[in-house]
């Protein structure tokens, strides 16, 4: 449900925020007044392309933002926001902002996260259907009435499970595809593969060797220069003239020559004393460390070997160890794959003959329920249609086969064997044309809202909006348009900008746009009626004036 919409700057707007509520709300106002203006904004930001010419008169730059709630939506809609590095849903709340600027910038925002106009564009399809002047039409799409027609039969699950068959066959033909190489190929791979096998494996790796390894080569590398400082460092401390150790003795003497003359530097002597203690913990160090230098020619070549081996590993095969034993891994099971490649092709086959029966069982039980649900689904919308004043229209839903699609059993789709298509003839004598042939807008507006009519518990679309549906009707059909407004509010929230007392009145809220002069720049406000002000409105769309058209306008109210 559309909740918020704030406009900045667009058209006739300068800053404008409406609230709106569930079910049915009716939009009315002057022609002129900006009512098309909401339908554009809600338009740009769902991701439409963006006329620069619509930005307020001395002004750079245009924003709208929307929030949505989303509760209704299922995984779905959430894991598309996910797989586009969109933040998640705060309070089943989705935030959508569009802006740009008489200079060219364009941006446009997701929860807050940047993203581009064909995502933002994909997000709106999971969410309005604009109909009018102003498509934004999902039912329009082939794919999308064919996914209307299973639901308005209840055949999501045999749809579902059907192309989850149809995924699984793609998987085994790709598995099958990886072994079907020519014998030169499939000769070279597995010498390739031995080759790689054989070298990984004798290395006999572990994965957490490689900073010891590194520690012991560096070591034996400059075994002869650390010889030589540790050499020097036992001079030091004790063999030189003087040593560190002679240094500290004396130092020793002194200090307790002093403590013996003045309590207070016995302190001074003990740390002596200490210091004394770590010197000689100090050199016995520095000779256990020279003593483990000394490797002999053999040790140190089989750690320059070990060494040169892993470098070796890792270039050819992966930048770590733990890379390293995973290609490993995956080429023993290449190979043991390759190496029982007619036992695993015969597998495979034996699988897809499965799998081929299995899709060809439930494909033609979803063609045979389709084919059967159709006419119920033609029967109930020429029944909306006629209460819409097409008295004599027809409406019928055409079953493509796979012998018209051309296809072969092997090459279905996950949706199925076959393809549909809405087929909408308004007059007499007229062939069926496709419902995306339709030319006029208000035709086809109010073919759409028969089908969402008859559709409103299945369709998963939350929010429709309905732009001048009521185009060019009158009288008893106004009453029918504005009862079914109300009749798809109940299950979706609808947005109808109408010019009709009748399809006004029925709205469960009604908002009034207007214009007003400012400081000499004219303004669009959008005000939502209640009570007094909304008789107002309904007696000014039915003409205006007199007592008559009140009590008219009360009694559609009542």
């Amino acid at each position: 449900m559309l909740t918020d919409l704030r406009i900045k700057n667009l058209a006739l707007v300068n800053d404008l925020a409406i609230q709106f509520g569930p079910g049915y709300n009716s939009i009315t106002g002057e022609t002129g007044a900006g009512k098309s203006i909401l339908i554009g904004a809600l338009g740009l930001v769902l991701g439409e392309r963006a006329d620069r010419t619509l930005i307020r008169d001395g002004d750079d730059h245009c924003s709208v933002e929307a929030i949505i709630e989303v509760a209704g939506l299922g995984k779905a809609f959430h894991s598309h926001l996910d797989q586009n590095g969109i933040e998640p849903c705060e309070q089943n709340q989705l935030f959508l902002k569009r802006s740009f600027s008489a200079l060219g910038g364009n941006r446009q925002f997701v929860n807050g996260s940047p993203t581009t106009l064909n995502v933002l564009a994909s997000i709106g399809e999971w969410l309005v259907d604009i109909h009018g002047p102003h498509d934004h039409q999902s039912l329009l799409k082939a794919a999308r009435q064919l996914e209307i027609l299973d639901a308005y039969g209840g055949l999501e699950k045999q749809r579902i499970d059907f192309a989850a068959l149809v995924d699984q066959r793609a998987g085994l033909a790709a598995q099958k595809a990886e072994l079907i190489v020519d014998e030169d190929a499939y000769a070279r791979e597995l010498d390739l593969l031995r080759f790689q096998v054989s070298e990984i494996e004798s290395a006999q790796l572990k994965p957490a060797e490689e900073p010891e390894l590194e520690q012991a080569f560096q070591r034996a590398t400059h075994s002869a220069r650390l010889a030589e400082l540790s050499a020097e460092a036992r001079q030091l401390i004790d063999s030189g003239e003087p040593s560190v150790t002679d240094l500290s003795s004396a130092l020793g003497r002194a200090l307790q020559e002093m403590a013996g003359i003045d309590a207070g530097a016995e302190s001074l002597l003990a740390e002596q004393t200490a210091i004394s203690g770590q010197l000689a913990d100090l050199g016995a160090a520095v000779a256990d460390y020279a003593e483990r230098l000394s490797l002999d020619p053999a040790q140190m070549k089989l750690v320059e070997e070990r060494y040169n081996l892993v470098q070796t590993l890792k270039r050819k095969y992966g930048s770590t160890l733990p890379k390293v034993i995973a290609f490993g891994d995956n080429a023993t099971k290449r190979l043991a794959a390759l190496e029982g490649r007619d036992e695993e092709l015969a597998r495979f086959n034996a699988e897809a003959a499965k799998l081929d029966e299995q899709i060809q069982t439930l494909g033609q039980a979803l063609s045979a329920a389709r084919k059967a649900i159709a006419p119920k689904l033609v029967e109930e919308a020429e029944r909306q249609l006629n209460d819409l004043g097409f008295l004599q229209s027809r409406f019928d839903v055409e079953i493509i086969g796979p012998s018209e699609l051309g296809q072969a059993e092997a090459a279905v789709s996950r949706t199925g064997f076959e393809q549909i298509e809405f087929l909408f003839a308004p007059n007499p004598g007229e062939p069926f044309k496709p419902l995306k042939a339709i030319a006029s807008s208000g035709e086809m507006a109010r073919v759409m809202l028969a089908l969402k009519t008859v559709l409103a518990t299945q369709d998963s679309i939350p929010i429709l909006v309905f732009d001048e549906v009521d185009s060019n009707l009158g009288g008893e059909t106004a009453g029918v348009v504005g009862e079914k407004m109300k009749q798809i509010g109940a299950n979706r929230q609808v947005l109808c900008i109408t010019h009709l007392a009748p399809v006004a009145a029925a709205g469960h809220r009604h908002y009034l746009v207007s214009k007003e002069v400012v400081e000499g720049r004219t303004l669009t406000r959008v005000t939502q009626l209640d009570g007094e002000s909304r008789v107002e409105e309904l007696t000014r769309m039915l003409g205006g004036g007199g007592a008559a058209a009140r009590q008219h306008a009360e009694e559609l109210l009542s």
